[in-house]
């Protein structure tokens, strides 16, 4: 069994290939490419932790079936756009915010990306969706979503290779010595 992420997938929303640049035609073939690299990396015992938006203005009446689809366990880190058809798929798991291990990595998933989050100092990642690759990530939080890592659901190792080509984080818990003019203050 092996864990997956994925985020903003935006299942149905034409309008979200013109606003996110994405290589597709129209919906239809966005909607089917992401279900096939879906398919293609997630086996029926694997877990998905999906972070938020997994579709929006798709057809509820459609939606258990696209659901069904998809391989995998999966479970919802809800979205702005995750709606009451969305919620009522049956889901392992649905929550706000999630403090997990995976892969022995700490880890805190929320839709939202946060400045700062428990365990920070202690190596924990923040894993977020919602900013569609327009909130700049560091060595220790990035946005996992479909627009920034790929259309398809992403290992944890893929994320730790991408998040160690980010800058270093600014640690706003961090004791630094301030030197200034004045002789120098030590905090």
């Amino acid at each position: 069994m092996a864990v997956f992420l994925i985020a903003d997938t935006h299942f149905g929303h034409a309008g979200i290939i013109r606003m996110c640049r994405r290589p597709f035609a129209d919906v239809r073939e966005m909607d089917a490419t992401m279900i096939a690299n879906w398919n293609a990396v997630v086996r029926q015992a694997d877990d998905v932790i999906h972070l938020g938006d997994f579709a929006h203005r798709y057809d509820a009446a459609k939606l258990p079936k696209l659901f069904a689809s998809l391989n995998g366990r999966k479970h919802l880190i809800k979205g702005n756009h995750d709606d009451a058809a969305t919620l009522a798929l049956p889901w392992e798991s649905v929550r706000d915010i999630a403090y997990a291990s995976i892969d022995s990595q700490n880890v805190v998933l929320c839709h939202y990306a946060m400045r700062t989050w428990p365990r920070i100092r202690k190596g924990a990642l923040m894993l977020y969706g919602h900013s569609h690759g327009r909130l700049a990530g560091n060595v220790q939080s990035c946005d996992v979503g479909v627009d920034v890592l790929g259309f398809a659901p992403v290992r944890l190792k893929t994320i730790k290779s991408y998040l160690a080509t980010l800058p270093l984080m600014n640690d706003p818990e961090a004791r630094e010595e301030i030197d200034n003019d004045d002789g120098g203050l030590k905090l």
